[in-house]
């Protein structure tokens, strides 16, 4: 009898076990933000711009606070207005629509041009977003500031208000390579493409702030490759998503062949690594740990916008190496779990 009593409350249990097991939250939404981060792009130049920010608004560990568009280098191909950044706000704003998020986050322009010198900043609502985010006292997520262009709105708001260099982490993707680590392309830009969009802030922050920084070169962001073939078979078929970031690129590849540009058949998707170093994170031990860096003194950025050694510099992350797999293995499940 007693044998019968006990076979009788494992059976109850394990009944009890399967409808709660029945009843929990599905994996997804068991994920909440534990990092807050503050996405500034020239969403007008690139198109890779549009696919970093699209792959982080579908990661769930990060809470976007403020998007903000960014300028480009005066007479840049992409977008040779003088209204650049207003521009880039718009791209941003339609993603977000395409995304059905409206409305749901702040976007912000940025300035319309560059620094005039490393210490007069620009005033613009986009630099007084960055120091209230990061001068709030009722959170202890930590704060990224993810830089895929540019470096005006940051460096103006380190030197506006230079007590915020404690409460943040700056990504940056720019910068030329350190010979030291890598040789440069064949027929490379010089400056570097992101660093040469505002010099006078790359000199801010470099010489002139204690901002904490991790900077991915160019030698790093130039790993993240998508081939045209994953492009439309993994991004393309996705739903309405999908529809629209392969037809930026399509767009771009057909105007490209009007100015008889073959860019082959893979894309840099640069600003992609943002999402990398932040969403993908490790679980336990928070970093990017299937990523590899250095630690180096933060150069000395001079007038024509090349490194020179500093050793007083502070130590700042400089990615040597990528976990491409994850990134873009991630970005392709998000795409296929999304229910347009």
């Amino acid at each position: 009898m007693q044998k019968f009593i006990v076979m009788v409350s494992l059976l109850l249990l394990a009944d009890t076990t399967i409808a709660f097991s029945q009843k929990q939250t599905k994996p997804e939404s068991a994920i909440t933000p534990r990092m807050r981060v503050i996405v500034d792009n020239d969403f007008s130049g690139d198109p890779d711009g549009l696919f970093q920010l699209a792959h982080l608004l579908l990661s769930p560990s990060v809470e976007v606070r403020a998007i903000i568009g960014s300028h480009l280098k005066v007479g840049d191909g992409f977008d040779n207005s003088t209204t650049q950044a207003d521009n880039a706000a718009k791209k941003a704003t339609e993603l977000l629509k395409v995304m059905k998020l409206d409305g749901r986050i702040p976007v912000i322009a940025g300035s319309n041009t560059a620094m005039a010198n490393d210490s007069t900043p620009v005033k613009s609502a986009a630099v007084n977003a960055i120091i209230k985010e990061a001068l709030r006292t009722d959170t202890q997520q930590p704060l990224y500031i993810l830089c895929g262009a540019g470096l005006t709105e940051i460096a103006s708001a380190a030197l506006t208000d230079p007590q915020i260099a404690g409460k943040l982490t700056l990504i940056w993707i720019g910068g030329p390579e350190y010979t030291d680590l890598a040789l440069p392309p064949p027929n490379y830009s010089n400056p570097e493409y992101n660093l040469n969009i505002d010099i006078a802030a790359a000199k801010a922050l470099f010489n002139r702030s204690n901002v904490s920084m991790w900077q991915v070169p160019r030698n790093a962001y130039r790993q993240a490759l998508l081939p045209y073939s994953q492009l439309q078979t993994q991004i393309k078929p996705k739903g309405v998503l999908g529809s629209y970031l392969s037809g930026v690129i399509g767009n771009l590849m057909v105007m490209l062949k009007k100015y008889q540009l073959n860019i082959g058949e893979t894309y840099i998707m640069g600003d992609s690594p943002l999402v990398l170093l932040t969403a993908l994170q490790s679980s336990f031990e928070a970093d990017p740990s299937s990523s590899t860096y250095v630690l180096k003194n933060a150069p000395l950025i001079n007038n024509a916008g090349a490194y020179e050694y500093n050793a007083k510099g502070r130590n700042i992350r400089v990615y040597t190496h990528l976990d491409i797999n994850l990134m873009f293995n991630d970005f392709f499940a998000k795409l296929a779990l999304l229910k347009n």
